[in-house]
């Protein structure tokens, strides 16, 4: 796998008990993975010579970013590497502007956008619509927030062109909420998709996940995976998807779904599956790029959780993981051997049961308590 963070770290972690021999490329030693995988590599995934010695007697090479240059993954596959996702289905994640045109291709339901050019043709953008704001995004190099701008006035969009790189611009969507498809595809085309899910993001980051989401009807909820599969398997995609949805309401009022961003590992939005799920995303990562039947994605319980814990002003959040695990013994607390930042993501805590409202209680007071923001 390539990438040393906490993707990787919980691959690892399900890959044990199928008896997979698991070989890390990571940035340092201090990664999050790194820190437990046995077969690490210190390097630059952006170097090939790099990677075709990582590679080298490895039956599969997979990801925990997206980042890995798309050139270096064509040269791999010329080598004999078997690389999943291929770089042909990788390159959509990769680019935002190549996405959005395959996906209109594909016919998924999008916001409106378009590449613009500079700060003048993004207004010229917002004119074409329903005027200020919109979203600029950065084709390639973006993530948790990052190369995503809300543009109020031509001088907000200065900074998107500041990068070098392609910009494109999107109306701003008048969401519901957030909603992720989560789905799972093999080389050989078997295929499943976990229930669809709520996503809330705070200053662009996920901070809770409910699955599945709260009344969600049965038609969107299959609307939504079936959309998810249709995007795997037009794209060519081995492994984790993520469909990252907006709900919106059409001018009569009835729910629709926009597709806002791809992913191809596993992710946050799946990081319940860990517990609540009868097979993880990331066991099924594993068994799709190995081409090995794929696990039972049903959940466990009726409601799931997921809540990320993000570092706070305490750097040793010992004293407070026992006050958690003391107070709500069926708690999992998933953490990445991070450092403690403020605002970094260094774990994530998972609740499940029958009372929604008391899973995300239980899970909210974690996840807070971990941070600091509460003491009782």
């Amino acid at each position: 796998m390539v990438g040393g963070g906490q993707l990787a770290r919980m691959t690892h972690e399900a890959g044990i008990p199928l008896g997979i021999r698991f070989r890390l490329l990571s940035d340092t030693p201090q990664d999050s993975a790194a820190q437990v995988v046995s077969d690490v590599t210190v390097g630059d995934y952006g170097d090939l010579d790099t990677l075709r010695a990582f590679a080298a007697g490895c039956d599969v090479l997979t990801f925990d970013h997206e980042h890995v240059p798309i050139e270096h993954l064509r040269a791999l596959e010329a080598d004999g590497v078997v690389v999943r996702p291929g770089p042909d289905a990788l390159a959509h994640a990769q680019d935002k502007v190549l996405m959005r045109a395959r996906l209109a291709r594909i016919g998924a339901p999008a916001p409106r956008h378009r590449v613009v050019s500079d700060p003048a043709d993004v207004l010229r953008f917002a004119e074409e619509g329903d005027g200020l704001p919109v979203v600029l995004k950065t084709a390639r190099g973006g993530y948790d927030g990052k190369g995503v701008w809300v543009v109020r006035s031509t001088e907000d969009a200065e900074d998107a062109f500041r990068a070098g790189v392609p910009v494109l611009a999107e109306e701003k969507v008048d969401f519901v909420r957030e909603l992720a498809a989560n789905v799972v595809r093999s080389p050989h085309g078997q295929a499943v998709a976990y229930p669809v899910v709520e996503s809330v993001q705070v200053n662009g980051v996920c901070d809770t996940v409910i699955a599945p989401a709260p009344g969600l009807s049965e038609e969107l909820s299959a609307r939504a995976q079936q959309l998810a599969l249709t995007i795997a398997r037009e794209l060519g995609v081995v492994g984790h998807l993520a469909v990252e949805l907006f709900e919106v309401r059409d001018a009569d009022g009835s729910p629709q779904i926009l597709v806002n961003e791809l992913a191809m590992r596993p992710h946050n939005s799946g990081h319940w599956t860990m517990d609540g799920a009868a097979t993880s995303q990331f066991a099924n990562h594993l068994r799709a790029v190995l081409d090995l039947p794929l696990g039972d994605p049903r959940p466990r319980a009726p409601w799931t959780v997921m809540a990320n814990v993000l570092g706070g002003d305490y750097p040793d959040m010992y004293p407070a993981y026992l006050h958690c695990m003391a107070r709500d013994p069926g708690l999992k607390i998933h953490m990445y051997g991070k450092d403690v930042k403020p605002g970094r993501k260094v774990g994530h805590v998972n609740t499940y049961g029958a009372d929604l409202a008391d899973v995300r209680e239980r899970a909210r007071h974690a996840a807070d308590y971990l941070r600091g923001t509460i003491d009782e």
